[in-house]
């Protein structure tokens, strides 16, 4: 029995995490020596976050190409390995 709630609460806790909707955000700084992107966001509620500017560490260093400083983009954040990570980012037309 223990066993069973163990695995339903893994399972709700990951469809949680899979069905976080993306954030509205403005790229304000780009280091991509450090793997790193700067974005002043709206309020991320997932991670009980309000919307603030913050520096976050980027999943694969070949998203900071796709956008520049200044633009709006829609992202998704996720805490890999206890480290908030952007996982996908997109800029808006």
């Amino acid at each position: 029995m223990k066993r069973l709630l163990a695995t339903v609460a893994l399972l709700a806790v990951s469809a949680v995490a899979c069905a976080q909707a993306l954030v509205a955000g403005e790229v304000m700084k780009i280091d991509k020596p450090a793997g790193r992107i700067t974005l002043k966001h709206a309020e991320i509620k997932a991670y009980d976050m309000p919307g603030m500017t913050g520096a976050y560490k980027v999943a694969d260093p070949s998203m900071l190409d796709k956008v520049q400083v200044g633009d709006h983009v829609q992202f998704q954040l996720d805490r890999v390995n206890s480290v908030y990570t952007i996982t996908k980012i997109d800029a808006q037309k």
